[in-house]
């Protein structure tokens, strides 16, 4: 594939498919992009256009995918197969790849709704991205390495890729996709207890932000284990110690388990 200017179309300027469009335009790639977005709603593609001028919008799907070389389906799971009976018979499947962002639709459904012959993508995103910090889960079908490097390298761009078998696409979804939600939770409860003992509830989410960031820097600093770096702050007989002891009592770990277990699709 040329790629010296990427043609990339996105169906799709909701929440996702905004930040994946915004993202790409404001990337530091080996070739030029030709960013095109197609929505329903006229607000969603003046707020791209806002913050990008070049990026070409339109609200026809068929319009958007024109000698695109990538089709980005940036919707929600419902609504693929519309779209699929929207612009199917103009697609190139011989040039152009195919990347669905819509959860739980798997490869062997896009290919009865696409073209068995088409090559797919399936990327699981988390909301990071619309921050370049997403993690994306990537899982191809009938794809050459230079493409599967080629989809790497633009979500690589935005964000951490993991590339997967498509078995294992459901589960690093509920650690990555669903757990920033759960990630979200901690912080929420952690505020909730702050504000109890008496700090501000902006100030306690201040503090509890740069105590998971500092953890986070850590760790990848020192590539140690989660338990590693809890033994160096359980002093015996001491606070934290206490407070792990107690919060165990409660479930933590094991609600933490049965949270990702329950949003895993099987």
């Amino acid at each position: 594939m040329e790629t010296s200017t990427l043609k990339i179309a996105v169906i799709g300027a909701g929440n996702m498919g905004g930040a994946i469009a915004r993202g790409l335009a404001s990337g530091s790639f080996s070739f030029t992009t030709d960013i095109r977005v197609s929505d329903i709603s006229e607000q969603h593609l003046e707020a791209l256009k806002s913050f990008s001028p070049p990026i070409q919008t339109t609200t026809s799907n068929v319009e958007v995918i024109t000698n695109a070389d990538i089709i980005i389906l940036a919707v929600k799971p419902w609504l693929v197969e519309k779209i699929a009976d929207e612009i199917r018979k103009k697609i190139n499947y011989k040039k152009q790849i195919i990347v669905s962002i819509a959860a739980g639709i798997d490869f062997n459904v896009l290919a009865k709704q696409f073209d068995e012959n088409a090559t797919f993508f399936r990327v699981v995103p988390n909301t990071a991205i619309d921050v370049k910090q997403s993690v994306s889960i990537i899982s191809s079908h009938q794809a050459e390495e230079s493409q599967l490097a080629l989809i790497s390298e633009i979500f690589g761009e935005l964000g951490k890729i993991f590339v997967v078998p498509e078995s294992q696409l459901n589960a690093y979804m509920s650690l990555s996709s669903c757990g920033i939600a759960y990630a979200f939770r901690y912080i929420r409860a952690a505020m909730e207890g702050g504000v109890e003992m008496g700090i501000p509830a902006r100030t306690a989410k201040e503090v509890v932000m740069q105590t998971l960031r500092g953890a986070i820097e850590l760790m990848e600093v020192t590539n140690s284990h989660p338990e590693i770096e809890i033994d160096k702050v359980t002093t015996p007989g001491g606070i934290t110690i206490k407070g792990l002891n107690e919060m165990e009592a409660n479930g933590f770990t094991n609600a933490v388990i049965k949270g990702l277990k329950a949003s895993h699709i099987k």
